[in-house]
């Protein structure tokens, strides 16, 4: 007979063991590490994804894009595997938190800078106005352009859905600005074609007490009030008025600042002729111009060249001030953490047939509507 008793054998392995074993291989995540996980489960709302931790982590539909999205589906597929940023730690389920939204985010900001050092030229659609300028999205990330920087006659709200070429003005991932210009990327491109000492026919578009805003083919530069006569002048005024057509000549390109300085008193055959007879200056234009020319070119090779950029930049300085409007107080870049929007201090205007606009357009813009930097 077949003896029935039972035997228990001895592992060795508790179900305490166990618990153990998966403790000592489990991975530990923190908040900001970036991990490779694997979609299994799409909601509504959401999605779980495996990222080798003991319990699912879930990714909320608002960080799975650094744009506004509808449907899960739109960015994720089930079993697509890829890189999730862990954004919050373990709940009282011992879930995480996931993001792909911050990922964008960081990259953006990387992708941002790099094409600031590059001095780079980007095309963008305004998509909203407000008091302060026009918003626009580069590589995800909100970005402001002040209106003193916007360089077209258009009112601001027929710019939204138009693509610009704008220049980055400033790029603060950590103070989350990202402001750029209009303007100086048309006066760049203007730039280009343009030489000291050429003579240019242009319209006069704004007259300040310090200048006068000539537009020279679709740019704006300044004809200083110490650059428009020998003779003292109180007022430009007195010598212009908006819509006249004048001859004047290039006497500093400044690429960086966007700013574009032009004379009349460099083509004066006589000390006050712009004020006493502006038609001898605007037909000797050319003669003069090239005696300017050849007058800093005999200064260029009887001295040292670092010398004699000194000294032609001191001749033909043109003093700044206040052409420079202050730009909004308060707009955001592009903040995931943050709704409230922060803005650059001060941004460089420069000189344009803005000048002209509405009397609330002279004085320095007004601070921005606050906008969320990223869509929530």
């Amino acid at each position: 007979m077949v003896n029935q008793n039972t035997l228990t054998m001895d592992v060795g392995f508790t179900h305490e063991d166990f618990a153990a074993l998966l403790d000592k291989y489990d991975y530990h995540f923190s908040p900001g590490d970036v991990v490779a996980g694997t979609v299994f489960s799409l909601e509504p709302r959401g999605a779980l994804i495996d990222i080798g931790a003991k319990t699912a982590a879930y990714i909320p539909i608002q960080e799975m894009s650094i744009n506004r999205i509808d449907n899960p589906e739109e960015v994720l597929q089930s079993n697509e595997t890829r890189e999730f940023f862990i954004l919050a730690d373990e709940n009282e389920d011992g879930q995480l938190t996931l993001s792909i939204r911050r990922i964008e985010y960081m990259r953006a900001w990387e992708r941002v800078r790099q094409l600031q050092a590059e001095d780079a030229t980007v095309r963008s659609l305004v998509f909203a106005t407000n008091r302060g300028g026009a918003l626009v999205r580069i590589e995800g990330l909100r970005g402001f352009i002040p209106g003193s920087h916007i360089s077209t006659r258009k009112p601001k709200e027929e710019l939204v859905g138009e693509e610009l070429p704008l220049k980055f003005l400033e790029v603060d991932e950590e103070r989350n600005r990202l402001v750029l210009s209009h303007r100086r990327a048309l006066v760049e491109r203007k730039m280009n074609r343009l030489e000291v000492g050429e003579v240019v026919i242009g319209t006069v578009r704004g007259i300040k007490p310090y200048g006068a805003f000539i537009d020279i083919g679709g740019v704006s530069g300044l004809l200083h009030i110490s650059e428009i006569s020998h003779d003292h002048i109180d007022t430009p005024h007195s010598v212009f008025n908006v819509n006249d057509e004048v001859k004047v000549m290039i006497i500093d390109l400044d690429a960086e600042r966007g700013r574009i300085s032009l004379s009349t008193k460099q083509l004066e055959p006589e000390p006050g002729d712009m004020v006493k007879n502006p038609e001898v200056v605007y037909e000797k234009a050319e003669e003069m111009a090239a005696k300017y020319r050849e007058q800093m070119q005999i200064n260029q090779q009887g001295a040292a060249p670092a010398a004699v950029a000194d000294a032609i930049k001191e001749e033909i300085e043109i003093p700044s001030a206040e052409e420079e409007a202050v730009a909004p107080e308060e707009v955001e870049a592009a903040a995931p953490e943050e709704v409230e929007a922060v803005a650059p201090e001060e941004v460089e205007a420069v000189a344009s047939e803005e000048e002209t606009a509405a009397p609330e357009e002279e004085e320095a813009v007004a601070a921005p509507e606050l906008v969320p930097a990223i869509d929530e």
